[in-house]
């Protein structure tokens, strides 16, 4: 008897080559549970949240189904709802846990800024470096003006930080120069890590985007040779992964 060798065979990949949806749905499945297993091993708050953001829509809906008679509809909508809070609090508490997993570590807030979305250019290195305590400077540019972020002890990076920003007034006498320095929140322009690329993101617009464009192509005189970034997060790799977030 002959052998099947359609592309209907469990298991084979289509004609196309894409694999087979059941195995993309294994995937996802698979991607979900590293990063709740990430999320919980770096946040063990995590598994507490997920419960209450998946109980709480499934229990009211039992509820209301029960009070109204719908006792099978608002129960499916539970579910699903269950389902979008769950995938919410996952996203949203594995990208804290991305954080906290690099705080402290050298580039982690240039890592912060490459997470940045759209609407920012984000230097890959720093744009100031002290080699005698490791401290460094990272740039963004964008419609907000020129943001500085310092990494480093907050009380010691300041002299890097206003060093550079007399650089670039130098260069840019009229833009907005923001500093900031990644630490606890509780000093002058201290920022904590997860929300360097938020407080970015919300600053006011003062320049159009030809401004800004423009403003880059005159910053690229101050990148000049830099130092090699030192051992420890690689900002080109450490921003987090919100695909895995999403569960894709």
């Amino acid at each position: 008897m002959a052998r099947r060798t359609d592309s209907t065979t469990p298991g084979r990949k289509d004609p196309s080559g894409a694999p087979a949806p059941k195995k993309q749905r294994f995937k996802r499945i698979r991607q979900i549970k590293a990063v709740y297993q990430m999320t919980v091993k770096a946040d063990p708050a995590t598994k507490w949240w997920l419960l209450l953001a998946v109980g709480a829509p499934l229990l009211i809906s039992v509820v209301v189904g029960i009070a109204s008679g719908h006792w099978i509809y608002f129960p499916l909508l539970g579910v699903l709802l269950a389902l979008l809070a769950g995938m919410f609090v996952l996203g949203r508490r594995a990208e804290r846990a991305a954080y906290l997993s690099i705080a402290g570590e050298k580039g982690a807030a240039g890592a912060a800024l490459n997470s940045i979305r759209r609407g920012w250019v984000v230097d890959q290195e720093p744009v100031a470096f002290d080699t005698r305590t490791k401290d460094m400077v990272f740039r963004a540019t964008g419609r907000g003006g020129i943001v500085l972020v310092g990494d480093g002890p907050p009380a010691r990076v300041k002299k890097l930080l206003e060093a550079e920003r007399r650089k670039v007034a130098r260069v840019v006498p009229n833009v907005t120069t923001h500093l900031f320095t990644v630490g606890d929140g509780g000093g002058e322009n201290e920022i904590p890590l997860a929300k360097v690329a938020s407080k970015v993101q919300r600053l006011k617009p003062v320049l159009t985007k030809q401004e800004a464009a423009a403003v880059r192509q005159r910053l690229q005189a101050l990148t000049g040779i830099r130092p090699p970034v030192p051992q420890g997060v690689d900002p080109m790799r450490a921003r987090p992964d919100r695909k895995a977030m999403r569960g894709r």
